[in-house]
């Protein structure tokens, strides 16, 4: 299983971007997705996530100007408004608990991440 993400670039203050993530494969379940960030210099934090039965969580810095939502089983979208200079980071897709298909079996694993994928907010 893989995580792909998709989206980010380069974009002025107050504008807008979309990441979107989708997990590889055949997949069963994913009990959470989300985004997290991570700044030169600094530890990762979390961004938004959100549940299989739609409960989203925020960081404080981002409520009201990003929702994150779930599109299907496998896949979360982060819609990110009137970007500040601050969000400016790598942004990395997450899922915790997830169920999928390798082969035949069922195989469970507690988390995975994606690549990364730069946004930059200029002033």
């Amino acid at each position: 299983v893989q995580l792909q993400a998709s989206g980010g670039g380069l974009v002025q203050a107050g504008g807008s971007l979309r990441l979107s993530c989708t997990a590889s494969g055949t997949i069963f379940n994913i009990l959470k997705m989300g985004w997290y960030r991570q700044r030169p210099g600094e530890t990762r934090e979390l961004v938004a996530d959100v549940t299989s039965g739609g409960s989203a969580n925020y960081a404080d810095s981002v409520k009201d100007r990003f929702t994150i939502s779930r599109d299907n089983i496998k896949t979360v979208t982060l819609q990110m408004s009137s970007l500040k200079p601050e969000d400016t980071a790598v942004y990395y897709c997450h899922v915790d608990k997830i169920a999928y298909a390798d082969g035949q079996q069922y195989v469970t694993d507690y988390e995975r991440w994606g690549q990364g994928t730069q946004v930059t907010v200029s002033s």
